[in-house]
């Protein structure tokens, strides 16, 4: 029996290694549960003509949890709260998980590209407890830097190369600090009217002095989804804003849905 050595096939060594593995197993399925505290249960296809179609693997759900906010208020996880929204589409086959085609507009309906979370229609704090995205008239301690151009007053050019709105104000995210947001005025079928245009589908054309998105068409600026306030955003209104113009991306023309070869 060597030194260090419990029995004469089992030695210190197996014991730390079994315990590790033993150790890790438990790791993976307790961080397996966790995160399944959103989302879970899934939602089958089966689901629409039986409610015992229940899909949560391996392991089940975890018991709700309550986490406490920073700024104030409670959480609760998993919440047992289903999505609820119609889902305006209908499925391009009949075998299951076959793709959706819309029934409507999808860029305005959240379909695809377009879907966005129901996240809380409050707005995204600071540790400070303020608005986290305002726009510049809003916080003088945030300007444009003289070294950059500063696009306010320049034409918005859309997918089409028309001619969308003009750049009104910038929205800056205070925690970074960056633009986050490009306000822009729009005629809309009831006079003109400010929407926000996020700052990953705009681009600064310093030569022409104009901004450039080419997500959308000219006149889908006008169904832009509105915010509430006027000096703030909530975090369902942000993701929304996000799905319209990241549906337009397929859905602003017909020939973006077809193959590209």
């Amino acid at each position: 029996m060597g030194t260090g050595a419990l029995t004469g096939y089992l030695d210190v060594a197996q014991v730390v290694l079994y315990v590790f593995w033993a150790f890790f197993a438990g790791l993976i399925i307790y961080l397996r549960r966790e995160d399944k505290r959103e989302g879970y249960p899934l939602e089958s296809d089966r689901t629409e003509r039986t409610n015992r179609v229940i899909v949560q693997g391996y392991p089940a759900i975890p018991s709700p949890k309550t986490f406490r906010l920073a700024h104030g208020g409670e959480v609760l996880a998993p919440n047992g709260r289903a999505d609820d929204r119609p889902i305006k589409a209908v499925p391009a086959a009949y075998f299951p998980g076959a793709a959706l085609t819309p029934t409507g507009n999808p860029m305005i309906d959240g379909v695809g590209p377009a879907a966005y979370a129901a996240r809380s229609d409050t707005p995204d704090l600071t540790l400070e407890g303020h608005p986290r995205m305002v726009p510049l008239r809003a916080d003088p301690e945030f300007s444009v830097s003289p070294q950059d151009p500063d696009p306010r007053g320049w034409p918005v050019i859309a997918g089409d190369g028309e001619q969308a709105g003009v750049v009104h104000e910038l929205w800056v995210d205070r925690t970074e600090p960056q633009i986050s947001f490009v306000e822009v005025t729009v005629d809309a079928a009831g006079g003109r009217r400010h929407v926000l245009v996020p700052i990953g589908f705009a681009r600064f054309d310093t030569l022409s002095r104009s901004l450039r998105v080419r997500s959308i068409l000219s006149h889908q600026f006008a169904d832009v989804p509105a915010i509430a306030g006027t000096d703030q955003i909530t975090l369902r209104e942000e993701d929304r804003i996000m799905g319209y113009f990241a549906g337009g991306t397929l859905y602003a023309e017909p020939s973006r849905l077809g193959p590209l070869i």
